[in-house]
C-alpha cells in the first residue's frame, strides 16, 4: 500500500492498516462541544479585492475571538484573500501565506506569489492571504508614535541613554494607551489560532503554509500548536524560535560581524578596483577610519550628513558585497571632499528590516484606514507579548549594550540596547509555546541573510527534528522563494506537490 508522500507499507494486518490510518488522519474541524465550533461554522462572502486587479482575487472576511479564553466574547474581524487552485481535478488544499514581520500585511500576497510559484504548485493549491490580527485590514492598532518612535535600532552612547530610556517608556506607554484593550491579544499565539480558525472555516481538515521571516516562526508555532492541522510547510529564511524575541536583535549583531569579515575578504581581493586595501585587515582599517571620521566631521550625502552610527545603521548591506562596495567607496570620497554620497544603499541592494517593510496595497473590498505606525505597534505587541523574558531594569541593557558592542564592534550596541518591552505590561495571555516536534516542514535558507542569518535557520531546523533544509549556498539576502528563481525551487516545488521531503539536508549552488 502506497501512502501520500510515496511511503509503502506491507505485510500489515486489517487491523494494523486501521491502526495507521486513523492515526494519519486529520483531526476534524473542531471538536463536538468545542467553544470554536461556530466560528467553523460561519458563512463566508467572497468579493472583488480591488476592481484594480484580476477578478479572480477574492477578499472575505472572518471573524475570529479577540480572547480565546473567551470565545463567546468580543469578536474581530480578520481580513483574508485568495486565488482558487487553477485545476479542481489536481486541487490538494489550500496554502496559506505569511510575509514577516510582524506586522507585515498578507491580503495582497495570493497576487505577490502567484508569479513565483511554478503551474503545478498554482494548480493545486487556493493561494490565501491573510492581514493577521493588528495588521492592515484586520482591527488596525496604532499607538501615535513619532518617527523618531518608529525606529527599532538606536546605537548606544553614555550621552544619550537617558533619551533612550524615555523613548522606550514613551512608546509603551503611548501603546497601551492608545490600544491597550488589544495589544494583550496580539500574539503569535493568538494568530496561529487565528490561522486555525481559518482552516475550519473553509472547510478544511489541514492547510499547507508558506511563511517568509517572521512568517517562519509563526509557521512553527502553529505546527505546535496544532500538529495534526500541519499539512506541507516551507520556511522561507528562517528564524530561531529559542531566540524569540530579545535573542534576535543580539544575534543580528553577530550576523553582521560574519557578514563583515567576509565583506573585508572580498574587497581586499579586489583592491585594484576598488583600493580600499590589500588585505582584510587595511580594508577593516579603512572602514573604521571612515567611521571614526565621520562622528567627528559627518560625510556629506545627498539626502543630508551621515555620522558614524548612521553608517554603521547600514550594516545589513555587508551581505551583499558587490553593492555595497562602491558606496563604502563614494563615503570615504566624500569624506574628503569629493561629490556627496548616495544616504543608503537602494532597497533592493540593502533589504528592509522587517518592521521597516511597507505597509502593501490597501484592499479596495475593505478600506480601513491604517494608522501610520500600524507595523511598529504590532512589531513591538507581538516582541513583547510573546516572551516574559524582556530585563526590567534598564541598567541591565545598558551593560548589554556595552558589552555586546565589545564584542560586535559593528552594531552590537544597537542591538543590546533598550526596548520598550522593558516597560510593557505584562498581559495576561499565554506566552508563545516552546517550537519543538516532528511535524514535516522545508527550510529555504540563503547563506547570507542579514535578517534570518544561516545560524539562526539553523535553530529553526533543531526545533523542527522532522523537517528538511535545504541552504543556497553563497545566497545574498533575504529571501529565497520570494526572491525568484534560485537553485532550491525544484525541492520546493517536489514538496507542495508531493508531499516528499528531501531524505537529508541539502547544500545547492546559487
Amino acid at each position: 500500500m502506497v501512502l501520500r508522500g510515496g511511503r509503502t507499507i506491507s505485510a500489515l494486518t486489517v487491523g494494523a492498516v486501521t491502526s495507521v490510518l486513523a492515526a494519519l488522519a486529520p483531526a476534524p474541524a473542531f471538536a463536538a462541544g468545542d467553544p470554536l465550533q461556530p466560528y467553523a461554522q460561519q458563512k463566508l462572502r467572497w468579493e472583488r479585492c480591488d476592481t484594480d486587479r484580476s477578478a479572480a482575487f477574492e477578499c472575505a472576511k472572518v471573524k475570529v475571538p479577540l480572547d480565546y479564553s473567551d470565545p463567546k466574547g468580543r469578536q474581530i474581524d480578520l481580513a483574508i484573500s485568495r486565488i482558487r487552485a487553477g485545476s479542481t481535478k489536481e486541487r490538494h488544499g489550500v496554502l496559506l501565506m505569511n510575509p514577516g514581520g510582524p506586522g507585515g500585511p498578507g491580503l495582497t500576497m495570493p497576487v505577490e506569489m502567484e508569479p513565483l510559484l511554478p503551474a503545478e504548485v498554482r494548480a493545486r493549491y487556493d493561494l490565501i492571504g491573510f492581514d493577521p490580527r493588528g495588521v492592515g485590514q484586520s482591527s488596525p492598532i496604532g499607538c501615535g508614535l513619532t518617527g523618531d518612535e518608529q525606529t527599532v535600532e538606536h546605537p548606544y552612547s553614555a550621552g544619550t541613554f537617558a533619551k533612550d530610556v524615555a523613548r522606550a517608556r514613551s512608546v509603551a506607554d503611548k501603546c497601551w494607551a492608545k490600544a491597550g484593550d488589544l495589544l494583550p491579544h496580539i500574539t503569535t499565539r493568538n494568530t496561529a489560532r487565528d490561522m486555525d480558525v481559518v482552516r475550519a472555516a473553509l472547510g478544511e481538515r489541514q492547510i499547507s503554509y508558506f511563511g517568509h521571516s517572521y512568517g517562519t516562526y509563526l509557521g512553527a508555532v502553529y505546527t505546535q500548536m496544532f500538529p495534526r492541522r500541519a499539512d506541507r510547510f516551507v520556511l522561507d529564511s528562517a528564524l530561531d524560535p529559542k531566540l524569540a524575541w530579545r535573542g534576535l536583535f543580539r544575534g543580528w549583531s553577530a550576523g553582521a560581524e560574519l557578514a563583515f569579515t567576509r565583506w573585508t575578504e572580498w574587497a581586499a581581493a579586489r583592491d585594484a578596483t576598488y583600493g580600499l586595501g590589500r588585505t582584510p585587515a587595511e580594508v577593516r582599517k579603512t572602514y573604521w577610519d571612515l567611521i571614526a571620521r565621520a562622528d567627528q566631521v559627518p560625510v556629506p550625502a545627498e539626502g543630508g550628513a551621515l555620522n558614524g552610527d548612521a553608517i554603521r545603521g547600514q550594516y545589513r548591506a555587508f551581505v551583499q558585497v558587490e553593492a555595497v562596495t562602491p558606496w563604502i567607496v563614494a563615503l570615504k570620497a566624500a569624506a574628503s571632499g569629493g561629490a556627496p554620497a548616495p544616504t543608503a544603499l537602494s532597497a533592493s541592494a540593502a533589504p528592509e528590516s522587517a518592521p521597516a517593510r511597507s505597509a502593501g496595497t490597501k484592499a479596495k473590498a475593505f478600506g480601513a484606514e491604517v494608522p501610520q505606525d500600524n507595523m511598529t505597534a504590532v512589531v513591538w505587541a507581538v516582541f513583547c507579548g510573546d516572551a516574559r523574558d524582556w530585563p526590567r531594569d534598564p541598567e541591565q541593557y545598558r551593560r548589554d549594550a556595552v558589552r555586546d558592542r565589545v564584542k560586535y564592534p559593528l552594531v552590537g550596541d544597537m542591538g543590546g540596547n533598550i526596548q520598550p518591552c522593558a516597560f510593557w505590561k505584562r498581559a495576561a495571555s499565554q506566552p508563545a509555546p516552546v517550537v519543538s516536534n516532528h511535524v514535516n516542514a522545508l527550510i529555504v535558507q540563503n547563506e547570507w541573510d542579514p535578517q534570518a542569518t544561516l545560524a539562526m535557520a539553523k535553530g529553526m531546523r533543531r526545533a523542527l527534528h522532522g523537517a528538511r533544509m535545504v541552504t543556497v549556498s553563497g545566497g545574498q539576502g533575504h529571501g529565497v522563494v520570494v526572491a525568484g528563481p534560485s537553485c532550491a525551487d525544484a525541492v520546493v516545488t517536489r514538496y507542495l506537490t508531493t508531499g516528499r521531503l528531501p531524505a537529508k539536508d541539502l547544500t545547492c549552488g546559487r
